[in-house]
Protein backbone atom coordinates (compact mmCIF):
# COMPACT_ATOMS: atom_id res chain seq x y z
CA UNK A 1 0.00 0.00 0.00
CA UNK A 2 3.41 2.34 0.56
CA UNK A 3 4.34 1.65 -3.08
CA UNK A 4 1.22 3.14 -4.07
CA UNK A 5 0.52 5.90 -2.34
CA UNK A 6 4.39 7.19 -3.41
CA UNK A 7 3.01 5.85 -6.95
CA UNK A 8 0.57 8.59 -6.58
CA UNK A 9 2.32 11.22 -4.70
CA UNK A 10 5.42 10.91 -7.67
CA UNK A 11 2.31 11.38 -10.67
CA UNK A 12 1.34 14.66 -8.59
CA UNK A 13 5.17 16.10 -8.26
CA UNK A 14 4.55 16.18 -12.16
CA UNK A 15 2.48 18.45 -11.90
CA UNK A 16 5.06 21.04 -9.74
CA UNK A 17 7.41 23.82 -11.62
CA UNK A 18 9.63 25.95 -10.13
CA UNK A 19 8.87 29.13 -8.21
CA UNK A 20 5.28 27.48 -7.30
CA UNK A 21 3.99 28.45 -3.78
CA UNK A 22 2.93 25.10 -2.69
CA UNK A 23 0.11 23.75 -0.13
CA UNK A 24 1.68 20.38 1.65
CA UNK A 25 -0.84 18.16 2.98
CA UNK A 26 -1.21 15.76 5.79
CA UNK A 27 -1.43 11.91 6.26
CA UNK A 28 0.56 9.22 5.17
CA UNK A 29 -0.35 9.49 1.02
CA UNK A 30 1.09 13.70 1.84
CA UNK A 31 3.80 12.17 3.42
CA UNK A 32 5.83 10.72 0.62
CA UNK A 33 4.73 13.95 -1.78
CA UNK A 34 6.94 15.83 0.95
CA UNK A 35 9.74 13.08 0.72
CA UNK A 36 9.57 13.27 -2.69
CA UNK A 37 9.33 16.93 -3.05
CA UNK A 38 12.48 17.46 -0.77
CA UNK A 39 14.56 15.43 -3.16
CA UNK A 40 13.89 17.50 -5.72
CA UNK A 41 14.19 20.65 -3.89
CA UNK A 42 17.78 18.94 -2.85
CA UNK A 43 18.32 19.05 -6.39
CA UNK A 44 17.88 22.62 -7.01
CA UNK A 45 14.26 22.79 -7.55
CA UNK A 46 13.09 26.07 -6.02
CA UNK A 47 9.51 26.11 -4.37
CA UNK A 48 7.94 27.31 -1.47
CA UNK A 49 5.51 25.56 1.10
CA UNK A 50 2.55 26.27 3.22
CA UNK A 51 2.73 22.94 5.33
CA UNK A 52 -1.10 22.19 6.69
CA UNK A 53 0.00 21.08 10.21
CA UNK A 54 2.72 21.06 12.67
CA UNK A 55 3.97 17.54 11.74
CA UNK A 56 4.02 18.13 8.09
CA UNK A 57 6.18 21.60 9.14
CA UNK A 58 8.09 19.71 10.86
CA UNK A 59 9.01 17.64 8.25
CA UNK A 60 9.10 19.62 4.93
CA UNK A 61 11.95 21.86 7.28
CA UNK A 62 14.08 18.05 7.88
CA UNK A 63 13.63 17.87 3.94
CA UNK A 64 15.16 21.41 3.75
CA UNK A 65 11.80 22.65 1.71
CA UNK A 66 11.25 26.41 1.95
CA UNK A 67 8.35 27.60 4.39
CA UNK A 68 6.11 30.64 4.74
CA UNK A 69 2.60 31.27 5.96
CA UNK A 70 -0.48 32.11 4.07
CA UNK A 71 0.08 35.86 6.03
CA UNK A 72 3.14 36.36 3.57
CA UNK A 73 2.13 34.80 0.80
CA UNK A 74 -1.87 35.98 -0.67
CA UNK A 75 -2.31 32.95 -2.60
CA UNK A 76 -0.62 29.25 -3.49
CA UNK A 77 -0.44 28.10 -6.79
CA UNK A 78 -0.82 24.09 -5.78
CA UNK A 79 -2.05 22.28 -2.90
CA UNK A 80 -1.40 18.54 -2.83
CA UNK A 81 -2.82 16.48 -0.09
CA UNK A 82 -4.42 12.96 0.76
CA UNK A 83 -7.98 12.34 1.58
CA UNK A 84 -10.10 9.35 3.70
CA UNK A 85 -12.59 9.41 0.80
CA UNK A 86 -13.24 10.78 -2.56
CA UNK A 87 -16.41 10.28 -4.54
CA UNK A 88 -17.44 10.75 -8.01
CA UNK A 89 -17.66 14.37 -7.70
CA UNK A 90 -14.30 14.77 -6.26
CA UNK A 91 -16.09 15.53 -2.95
CA UNK A 92 -13.92 14.23 -0.43
CA UNK A 93 -13.77 13.72 3.29
CA UNK A 94 -10.61 14.59 5.09
CA UNK A 95 -9.48 14.83 8.82
CA UNK A 96 -8.61 11.28 9.71
CA UNK A 97 -5.14 12.87 10.84
CA UNK A 98 -7.06 15.84 12.71
CA UNK A 99 -5.81 18.49 10.44
CA UNK A 100 -8.68 19.17 8.44
CA UNK A 101 -9.26 22.86 9.70
CA UNK A 102 -5.82 23.77 8.09
CA UNK A 103 -5.61 21.51 5.57
CA UNK A 104 -9.10 23.29 4.40
CA UNK A 105 -7.94 26.95 4.85
CA UNK A 106 -5.05 26.03 2.78
CA UNK A 107 -6.85 23.81 0.00
CA UNK A 108 -9.00 27.27 -0.52
CA UNK A 109 -6.28 29.42 -0.77
CA UNK A 110 -5.25 27.66 -3.80
CA UNK A 111 -5.23 27.68 -7.22
CA UNK A 112 -5.23 24.15 -7.70
CA UNK A 113 -5.67 20.87 -5.20
CA UNK A 114 -4.75 18.02 -6.40
CA UNK A 115 -5.68 14.38 -4.12
CA UNK A 116 -3.35 11.73 -4.04
CA UNK A 117 -4.75 8.10 -2.63
CA UNK A 118 -4.82 4.67 -3.46
CA UNK A 119 -7.25 2.82 -4.81
CA UNK A 120 -9.09 1.90 -1.80
CA UNK A 121 -10.34 5.52 -0.98
CA UNK A 122 -12.77 6.12 -4.43
CA UNK A 123 -15.99 5.70 -2.87
CA UNK A 124 -19.23 5.45 -4.74
CA UNK A 125 -20.47 8.18 -1.85
CA UNK A 126 -18.93 9.12 0.82
CA UNK A 127 -19.49 8.08 4.26
CA UNK A 128 -18.51 4.77 4.62
CA UNK A 129 -14.94 6.98 6.41
CA UNK A 130 -16.54 8.41 10.06
CA UNK A 131 -16.78 11.82 9.80
CA UNK A 132 -14.83 14.27 11.19
CA UNK A 133 -15.84 17.73 12.82
CA UNK A 134 -13.79 19.73 14.72
CA UNK A 135 -15.91 21.77 17.75
CA UNK A 136 -15.22 23.74 20.42
CA UNK A 137 -15.17 22.47 23.57
CA UNK A 138 -17.10 24.68 25.12
CA UNK A 139 -20.68 23.79 24.78
CA UNK A 140 -20.00 20.67 22.75
CA UNK A 141 -23.40 18.76 24.51
CA UNK A 142 -25.04 21.68 22.77
CA UNK A 143 -23.41 21.15 19.89
CA UNK A 144 -24.10 17.56 19.48
CA UNK A 145 -27.50 18.27 19.61
CA UNK A 146 -27.54 21.05 17.11
CA UNK A 147 -25.48 18.44 15.04
CA UNK A 148 -27.89 15.77 15.09
CA UNK A 149 -30.70 17.56 13.80
CA UNK A 150 -28.40 18.68 10.83
CA UNK A 151 -27.99 15.09 10.32
CA UNK A 152 -31.98 14.35 10.57
CA UNK A 153 -32.28 17.38 8.21
CA UNK A 154 -30.02 16.02 5.61
CA UNK A 155 -30.93 12.39 5.65
CA UNK A 156 -28.39 10.84 8.00
CA UNK A 157 -27.94 10.02 11.46
CA UNK A 158 -25.28 7.97 12.93
CA UNK A 159 -23.01 7.68 16.28
CA UNK A 160 -21.13 11.25 17.64
CA UNK A 161 -18.34 9.86 19.16
CA UNK A 162 -15.43 12.29 20.75
CA UNK A 163 -11.80 11.12 19.64
CA UNK A 164 -9.24 9.87 22.13
CA UNK A 165 -5.81 10.19 20.95
CA UNK A 166 -3.36 7.53 21.33
CA UNK A 167 -2.63 8.37 25.16
CA UNK A 168 -6.66 7.78 26.17
CA UNK A 169 -6.95 11.83 26.55
CA UNK A 170 -9.35 13.53 24.43
CA UNK A 171 -7.29 14.54 20.93
CA UNK A 172 -6.88 18.35 20.61
CA UNK A 173 -5.81 19.51 17.34
CA UNK A 174 -2.99 22.18 16.56
CA UNK A 175 -5.45 24.82 16.96
CA UNK A 176 -6.56 23.50 20.07
CA UNK A 177 -10.30 22.37 19.23
CA UNK A 178 -11.58 18.97 19.79
CA UNK A 179 -12.61 16.29 17.27
CA UNK A 180 -15.51 14.42 17.19
CA UNK A 181 -16.43 11.28 14.56
CA UNK A 182 -19.54 10.94 12.99
CA UNK A 183 -20.44 7.45 11.65
CA UNK A 184 -23.27 8.46 9.41
CA UNK A 185 -22.82 5.75 6.57
CA UNK A 186 -24.03 6.63 2.97
CA UNK A 187 -24.18 10.52 2.98
CA UNK A 188 -26.37 11.18 -0.26
CA UNK A 189 -25.88 14.74 -0.16
CA UNK A 190 -22.50 16.39 0.81
CA UNK A 191 -23.10 19.68 0.09
CA UNK A 192 -26.49 20.15 1.83
CA UNK A 193 -24.48 18.70 4.73
CA UNK A 194 -21.36 20.60 4.71
CA UNK A 195 -23.44 24.14 4.77
CA UNK A 196 -25.56 22.54 7.85
CA UNK A 197 -23.06 21.83 9.77
CA UNK A 198 -21.11 24.92 9.10
CA UNK A 199 -24.22 26.83 9.78
CA UNK A 200 -23.35 25.76 13.66
CA UNK A 201 -22.07 28.22 16.10
CA UNK A 202 -20.04 25.46 17.60
CA UNK A 203 -18.42 23.94 14.76
CA UNK A 204 -15.65 24.60 13.62
CA UNK A 205 -14.97 23.16 10.40
CA UNK A 206 -16.45 19.95 9.32
CA UNK A 207 -14.26 16.79 6.89
CA UNK A 208 -16.71 17.18 4.15
CA UNK A 209 -14.12 19.03 1.50
CA UNK A 210 -16.54 19.74 -1.41
CA UNK A 211 -15.72 21.57 -4.68
CA UNK A 212 -12.37 21.78 -3.95
CA UNK A 213 -10.43 19.14 -5.53
CA UNK A 214 -9.45 19.62 -8.95
CA UNK A 215 -7.55 16.11 -9.87
CA UNK A 216 -7.38 13.07 -8.10
CA UNK A 217 -4.53 10.76 -8.37
CA UNK A 218 -5.14 7.24 -7.69
CA UNK A 219 -2.80 4.66 -7.41
CA UNK A 220 -3.97 0.97 -7.76
CA UNK A 221 -2.11 -3.00 -8.10
CA UNK A 222 -3.19 -1.92 -12.18
CA UNK A 223 -1.91 1.52 -12.28
CA UNK A 224 -2.33 5.26 -11.80
CA UNK A 225 -6.13 6.78 -12.38
CA UNK A 226 -6.40 10.21 -12.79
CA UNK A 227 -9.97 11.85 -12.55
CA UNK A 228 -10.38 15.17 -12.98
CA UNK A 229 -13.22 17.12 -12.43
CA UNK A 230 -15.87 17.85 -14.85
Amino acid sequence: MEALKRQAAARALEQVAGGMRLGLGTGSTARHFVDLLGEKVRAGLKVVGVPTSEATRIQAEQCGIPLTTLDEVDSLDLTVDGADEVDPALDLIKGGGGALLREKIVAAASDRMIVIADETKWVDALGRFPLPVEVVPFGLAATRRAMERAFAAAGVSGRIELRKGGNGHVFVTDGGHWIVDCRLGRIADAPRLASLLNAIPGVVESGLFVGLAGTVILAGTSGIRVVERR
